[in-house]
């Protein structure tokens, strides 16, 4: 019989410290669909599950492949305990499956840089490690402190003045004479269901512990946690780049994205621009494809007009809300946002990267533009950057897809 393991991610819509926080995008991914993406991608889960109490919350889970389960405002409170949901999570599942959860993890969204390996780690421990609960936890050699010693206040006005909690101040050992103790990461707990119910928390038993790696240890819990998660996560994420099948249009800015963002002037003022035939080349390999290319620019400029007619696509320029133009083409063409790569170089282009499923800056791009990003070109605007894309969809040879 297959052991059922249920991964929880409680995700509630209220957010005091980042307003909207399990919906922000860190390299072009709600957190909580990273959530989702690295517990479906553990191969002993055999379903995750989405608590919420808010409905774009549980349509991003859907999106990224998840079920979702309404949350009731009488555990969604600001007060209520992540325990709740998961216990409310898992007698929704089993009433609509008709199957008893054999291990139930919590997985919290705060976490975006979990990987999957740590969700298998844990469940590991549970399904052959005889472990009755675990969690990931990072190795640590820090010294701590605390205020106020013996005899004196924790407020610091004690005689002793600060002293040490995991060391003797007089006697400093090195790193390598220290055995490492552990911090835990809030990432991911796991728990056999049954001590679960039974317990009413997720220590238990006999608990194991997840070593993971400290470097990619980040809580969200307010905007600098989110900023400081978007710049490391070109560094941290495991470069990814879209399928064809996951894809139903291309978008692309013109400025900086199919140019190399310089402009060029004659005596009498006429603008000119540098374009790379490689984009071109990619461009009309995906128009063989049965692909929808689009170009979106703010410029109202004939050159835009012209090279748009050069490379036998529309293009829609002199927009000043591009989100807004991009979003009804799409509604116009049926074209659902999540399926469209859209390719940009700079800020005016980070509305479409939050409306798009596929947000793409090329090489050059604005480091907040590359934050924002799910995937980024080696190669600079105006230097192939859209023959790169093209490739990523259709190969390196640029073949229609099945020929």
């Amino acid at each position: 019989m297959t052991t059922t393991v249920l991964a929880v991610i409680p995700a509630r819509g209220g957010s005091k410290g980042v307003p909207a926080k399990n919906l922000a995008p860190v390299a072009g991914l709600p957190l909580v669909s990273r959530a989702v993406r690295a517990c479906l991608g553990a191969r002993l889960v055999t379903d995750v599950l989405v608590s919420t109490d808010d409905a774009a919350i549980a349509a991003a889970a859907r999106a990224a492949g998840a079920e979702a389960v309404h949350r009731p405002a009488a555990i969604a409170g600001d007060t209520a305990t992540s325990e709740s949901a998961v216990l409310h999570a898992m007698d929704a599942f089993e009433a609509t499956h008709g199957r008893r959860v054999d291990v139930v993890l919590l997985v919290q969204c705060t976490s975006p840089f979990l990987t999957s390996e740590e969700v298998d780690g844990t469940a590991e421990k549970i399904t052959t490690g005889g472990a009755d609960t675990a969690f990931t936890a990072a190795p640590t050699h820090g010294f701590l402190w605390r205020e106020g010693g013996e005899g004196g206040s924790e407020g610091g006005g004690g005689s002793q003045g600060a002293h040490g909690v995991n060391h003797d101040k007089a006697h400093r050992p090195r790193r390598q004479d220290r055995e490492a103790e552990y911090l835990e990461t809030g990432a991911v707990y796991a728990m056999t269901a049954e001590g679960f119910r039974t317990h009413g928390h997720r220590f238990f038993g006999h608990t194991a512990l997840v070593v993971t790696d400290p470097a990619r240890v980040l809580e969200i819990d307010d905007p600098r946690d989110l900023a400081r998660a978007r710049a490391l996560a070109p560094l941290l994420d495991t470069p990814v780049s879209p399928r064809y099948d996951e894809i139903d249009a291309v978008v692309l800015d013109f400025d900086g994205t199919q140019t190399d963002d310089r402009v060029h002037l004659d005596s009498e003022g006429h603008e000119f621009v540098s374009a790379h035939r490689g984009d071109g080349l990619g461009i009309a390999a995906l128009r063989r494809a049965g692909m929808p290319v689009l170009i979106l620019s703010t410029e109202q400029n004939a050159v835009v007009a012209a090279r748009a007619r050069k490379l036998k696509i529309p293009v829609l320029h002199g927009i000043d809300r591009k989100d807004l133009a991009l979003k009804q083409w799409c509604e116009e063409q049926g074209i659902d946002p999540q399926r469209v790569l859209y390719a940009g170089n700079d800020v005016n282009d980070l509305p479409c990267f939050h409306l798009v499923g596929w947000p793409v800056a090329v090489a050059s791009a604005h480091d907040s533009v590359r934050a924002a990003a799910r995937a980024v070109t080696l190669t600079p605007g105006g230097s192939g950057a859209v023959r790169e894309i093209a490739a990523w969809l259709l190969g390196p040879e640029l073949d229609t897809p099945n020929s």
